[in-house]
């Protein structure tokens, strides 16, 4: 193995310090790195968990209860109020995914620039403005400016949060951890249910209609929560207030363990950026997340009118919402569980693809009411459980930093765009069976198990040719001083380098 050199980069506080602190060194020399006591680094990481995952939590929790809302808000009188057609909602629905979708790259290649402690809080602090305005528009035209600029701003959240995240935990912690704060996704869809039939009573308080509240209570919520984050999030485990010295030491030592990149020759390069788009195990994990995208956000978006269709009062459709997300935030956190333990994300992706092929099943062959509800409890969580694991997957096996950043990116955006195809899959004059609607999803459902069993065996077989052909591969980037290519190598192959095991 490649002989590094003993000697750190210095620590720069604006990047991330898994690379900017990594040694670059071989596997059998990180084998002779001093021992660490096994439950301070317990408790260290215990700490990040109670304290910076639940920061990142809720402002995941507003930014997808501050996107989603216009369903309860629909419910609540807005179409009517605003005197739009299904048409017109379709519309204000789709046009905040065009800039949600297109900012997401942008922002994650300069995250690291601006740093997470600024970006993130500036986000959430604006957007909360952004929701607050939108309670007072008095048409179509105005609710769909609004709703632009609203995917602009949280359009970077998601792929930000994970990458930001992949600084602070190793790459078999990272699925759970993700999990927990994207489980504030289908929390947020129980929780809107329940905060939106508390706010229709306000109907008329101050002469502005129930579904006018629902933005400006929740919009002010997450303007406070942003002032406070800029005091709670720390760019990096260096930066983190709240780990004691020798607990930054053990964090940072670990990440060294987990990654072999070094931030000195790790810098922008637009050929790493683009070389994503042509990787296969990303290219086919990208069009499982955009089926998977679709399927999702068609619920986050029109359960409760899903649920009214099926025939129960507005109010009572609030609160029926709250059942199929809650059960789903517990599926999301036990799949990601044991995707973790299990060093398995094809696993999971299937599992829970499983469950969502039983609640379409189910759905497409009855017309009983409480069945089709009773399906939500089936397809809710199936689509909301894969979406921590393979964000995972896109941060596992991609590197250095900026195709990481990239991929992460990539992956989410196309799930954001199935957003916009499931905004046009739910007419109104299809429900409440919603048939051709549950024929796509059912369809998309069984080609996303489909493509992640040939990702997983495509990853498999890239696994075993890195070791069969390890000199060839090396090769090019050997020296007499380096062998093997050291760090020059590392950065230059990133995760096709045959020390770099892909998680299946």
């Amino acid at each position: 193995m490649a002989n590094f050199s003993e000697e750190k980069p210095p620590v720069d506080s604006k990047l991330y310090a898994a690379e900017s602190l990594s040694s670059g060194k071989s596997e059998q020399e990180k084998a002779h790195l001093e021992p660490v006591d096994g439950a301070a680094v317990r408790r260290a990481v215990l700490k990040m968990d109670l304290t910076l995952l639940p920061v990142m939590t809720l402002i995941y929790l507003l930014s997808f209860l501050d996107r989603s809302n216009i369903g309860n808000a629909r419910v609540a009188g807005l179409q009517k109020g605003l005197h739009m057609t299904d048409h017109q909602y379709q519309v204000a629905v789709t046009i905040t995914y065009v800039p949600y979708v297109l900012s997401e790259i942008p922002a994650n290649l300069i995250l690291r620039r601006v740093g997470p402690n600024v970006l993130i809080p500036t986000l959430l602090t604006v957007w909360g403005v952004v929701v607050i305005v939108q309670g007072f528009v008095t048409s179509f035209h105005g609710l769909a400016a609004i709703r632009f600029f609203l995917g602009l701003l949280e359009g970077p959240i998601l792929p930000g949060i994970v990458l930001y995240l992949s600084g602070f935990y190793t790459r078999r912690e990272l699925s759970l951890r993700v999990a927990l704060f994207f489980s504030a996704a289908s929390l947020s869809g129980a929780f809107s249910g329940l905060l939106a039939a508390a706010i229709v009573n306000m109907d008329g308080v101050g002469n502005k209609p129930a579904w006018a509240w629902i933005f400006i209570l929740e919009g002010i919520f997450t303007v406070l929560v942003g002032f406070a984050s800029f005091f709670v999030v720390p760019a990096t485990p260096k930066d983190a207030n709240f780990l004691s010295e020798e607990q930054k030491r053990l964090i940072i030592q670990r990440l060294e363990k987990d990654t072999p990149f070094v931030n000195p020759l790790d810098t922008f390069n637009i050929k790493q950026v683009l070389s994503v788009f042509i990787t296969p195990h990303v290219f086919i994990a990208t069009v499982v997340n955009f089926m998977g995208g679709t399927n999702l956000f068609g619920l986050a978006f029109f359960l409760p009118s899903i649920v009214s269709q099926l025939g129960f009062k507005s109010n009572h459709t609030q609160l029926l919402s709250v059942g199929p997300f809650a059960v789903g935030f517990v599926v999301t956190l036990v799949v990601s569980y044991l995707s973790d333990k299990y060093k398995s994300r094809a696993v999971a992706i299937v599992l829970s693809q499983l469950l969502s092929v039983a609640g379409y099943s189910i759905a497409l062959a009855s017309s009983n009411k409480h069945v089709l509800y009773g399906t939500l409890f089936l397809t809710v969580p199936g689509v909301y459980a894969i979406v921590p694991v393979i964000s995972t997957w896109f941060s596992n096996n991609t590197e250095p930093y900026y195709r990481r950043a990239t991929s992460i990116a990539l992956g989410l955006g196309a799930a954001n765009s199935g957003g916009i195809l499931s905004t046009w899959r739910y007419p109104t004059k299809e429900g409440p069976r919603f048939r051709k609607t549950n024929i796509m999803n059912l369809t998309f459902t069984l080609m996303m198990i489909v493509l992640t069993i040939v990702n997983a065996l495509m990853l498999t077989r890239l696994n075993r040719q890195k070791k069969t052909r390890r000199a060839q591969i090396l090769a090019p980037y050997a020296t007499e001083e380096e062998p093997e290519g050291g760090l020059r190598a590392w950065v230059a192959l990133g995760d096709r380098h045959p020390d770099f095991k892909y998680v299946i």
